[in-house]
């Protein structure tokens, strides 16, 4: 007889990370990690932090990093912000998370795209949020006007993941005109290896949340840092919403850390650059061998070749130590997602595809 308490499970499919590795002798382009350290900056912060000061909590607020934070993207983007219009908190997942729940509350579906960061089905299903995936078309370009109906919401990465193809802020814009009465949350992860910020729009836009990370071009996914800009309104509902269910702050390191990393944007932009022209190079090769590459303004390609299918491919390159990320999913089983390493990482990843080619593909 079955238990009454195990009837009570959540019923949901949690979000599937990218394998990690068992051994340090594997490549690993499946989890979207920049192959690059963090600045110099970050490295001094650490080495010259105070460990005495961990007996203490953080900051509740994380005052200094969203005043740096307020500061870069006023100078970077023109928009003239200040830390209440800066939400920070621990990586993407917790920032979106917050979102979700403060401004998702109503009987009307939430809209994003249905080949998409595959967490957002993940949390609506959690919070119960009613939700609507809208079909990308077939070289998985986001239409604006596919998201004129009615809703509760609107979700759209900006680059997308893991298609890897960002949209101009024409048709952010035209997104936004279509929705002003819900939030529209943008979130640009991969926004420094080639995307167009909405962070501009904000002045124009009082339902515009727009999200950004340090994993991916300031090399601290481990440090677990992210942020929201919005309308003072919006951030504050946010802080209400964490404090509500989450009470936990940034740690002081990750606050220094931060800070240090936001300052050095000289760093940033050779690190990002060094990527872009790797990831050009590596898709113009994958080009030569028979791949369908759409152009990426992110830090990762979204293959497929014209022969073998991406099981085929993601089985071959694991065995030879080379991890990238395969989903059996409609619209895109066939395709693969491959992070950009350092040139000597990719070169070896093509080396691979080219003995793979050579054995099947007579």
């Amino acid at each position: 007889m079955e238990k009454l308490w195990r009837k009570n499970y959540l019923n949901i499919e949690p979000y599937t990370a990218g394998e990690q590795p068992k051994t340090d002798d594997i490549i690993k382009l499946n989890a979207n990690e920049n192959p690059y350290p963090p600045s110099y900056e970050v490295y001094k912060t650490i080495a010259e932090f105070e460990a005495n000061d961990m007996r203490k909590y953080p900051l509740s607020d994380s005052a200094p990093l969203r005043a740096a934070i307020a500061e870069h993207c006023s100078n970077l983007y023109g928009a003239r912000l200040t830390p209440d219009n800066i939400f920070v908190g621990n990586g993407s997942d917790d920032v979106l998370a917050a979102a979700f729940r403060a401004f998702f509350n109503s009987d009307k579906p939430v809209m994003f795209p249905d080949i998409t960061y595959s967490f957002y089905p993940v949390w609506c299903e959690l919070m119960k949020i009613p939700f609507v995936t809208v079909p990308v078309d077939d070289k998985f370009m986001i239409n604006p006007e596919d998201y004129a109906p009615e809703n509760g919401g609107v979700v759209i990465a900006n680059p997308n993941a893991p298609t890897s193809i960002g949209m101009g802020l024409d048709s952010i814009r035209r997104i936004l005109d279509l929705n002003q009465d819900c939030i529209v949350i943008v979130d640009e992860a991969y926004v420094d290896f080639g995307g167009e910020s909405a962070v501009k729009l904000l002045s124009e836009y009082e339902n515009l949340l727009v999200t950004q990370t340090f994993s991916k071009s300031r090399s601290m996914a481990g440090m677990r840092i992210a942020m929201a800009y919005g309308s003072t309104e919006l951030i504050s509902m946010l802080n209400a919403v964490k404090d509500s269910y989450n009470s936990y702050p940034l740690d002081r390191l990750a606050i220094a850390t931060g800070i240090a990393s936001v300052g050095d944007e000289e760093y940033l932009e050779a690190i990002t650059s060094m990527i872009i022209a790797t990831r050009e190079k590596t898709a113009a090769a994958l080009r030569k061998l028979g791949f369908d590459v759409p152009q990426s303004s992110t830090n990762f390609l979204f293959v497929q070749h014209k022969t073998l299918t991406a099981k085929r491919i993601f089985e071959y390159t694991r065995e030879k130590g080379i991890y990238i990320r395969y989903w059996d999913k409609p619209r895109i089983n066939n395709r693969l997602r491959i992070t950009i390493g350092t040139n000597i990482e990719m070169s070896k990843l093509i080396a691979a595809l080219e003995e793979l080619i050579a054995a099947e593909c007579k």
